[in-house]
């Protein structure tokens, strides 16, 4: 009997010009010299002929706007040139709280909405109104997940959940509290969708902490955790959350939104 396997769709909507040492925790330290870094925002879908599931919503327009990020796309319009209806009430998931990766969550009212216990906790907090926590969320954002959660649509688990066969979220915590990963299988071999456990390739390729973190400890170890997952399937593809070099690892496959998106894998 066949595996159940997916399609993973990377689709960037947004994008900013930077520097390094604004990315990286104590960039000093590694005594390499500043200079430019381009970030690319992302979300992802994973599709097959039974199942539709969202990975992240994308930043809702005044949580760009208040960040001065060029938008490509709006994320509601690439869901609709995607085929993603609503009233089909497609899983989402959310990787963590991030402005970048929950706005948008009025579009999908029905949806059920999966996060991590341990995320969904920590802004409910006190600790969470601190600047160095709530310079990244949107209070409207996580107003629309209090009210999802009030409506009975928020799944929470504490490490690991599986969605469908072959699609399994896990925490690995570190950015913040609920940091998770999506791993998929497709066709192609396993995708692991590491969000913003790991924003850039190269933090994980030299151990550069990215600079909004929640926990270091957790965050390095996420790192590890990663390898050890590409390492156990030398057929893994590994997508990172902002790499700008991300859709040309992967190659474009075309679509309906040309060279913003591609698609990992063949549903069945």
């Amino acid at each position: 009997m066949s595996e159940t396997c997916y399609e993973v769709t990377i689709v960037r909507y947004g994008t900013r010009r930077t520097t390094r040492s604004d990315v990286y925790l104590n960039y000093s330290l590694y005594g390499e010299p500043d200079g430019p870094i381009g970030m690319d925002y992302f979300f992802w879908l994973v599709r097959n002929d039974e199942h539709t599931i969202v990975v992240d919503t994308g930043f809702s327009k005044a949580g760009g706007e208040h960040r001065s990020r060029t938008t490509l796309i709006s994320p509601p319009e690439a869901f609709e040139a995607l085929g993603v209806d609503p009233s089909d009430e497609p899983t989402v998931v959310l990787t963590h709280a991030h402005y970048d990766h929950i706005g948008n969550l009025d579009h999908f009212p029905r949806s059920q909405l999966v996060i991590a216990r341990a995320e969904l906790e920590f802004w409910q907090t006190p600790t969470s109104r601190q600047v160095q926590f709530h310079h990244s969320v949107e209070d409207a954002d996580l107003a629309e997940l209090t009210d999802a959660l009030q409506d009975g649509r928020v799944r929470t688990f504490d490490d690991t959940v599986q969605l469908a066969d072959g699609v399994d979220v896990i925490r690995v915590g570190g950015h913040t509290p609920g940091q998770s990963l999506v791993r998929v299988r497709t066709t192609n071999g396993p995708v692991l969708l590491a969000s913003d456990a790991l924003h850039y390739y190269e933090e994980g390729e030299k151990g550069m902490p990215f600079v909004s973190v929640a926990n270091l400890v957790d965050m390095y170890a996420g790192f590890d955790t990663i390898d050890a997952m590409v390492s156990a399937d030398a057929r893994t593809s590994l997508v990172s959350g902002h790499d700008p070099s991300t859709l040309e690892r992967f190659g474009n496959t075309g679509g309906v939104l040309g060279d913003a998106m591609t698609v990992i894998g063949a549903a069945s």
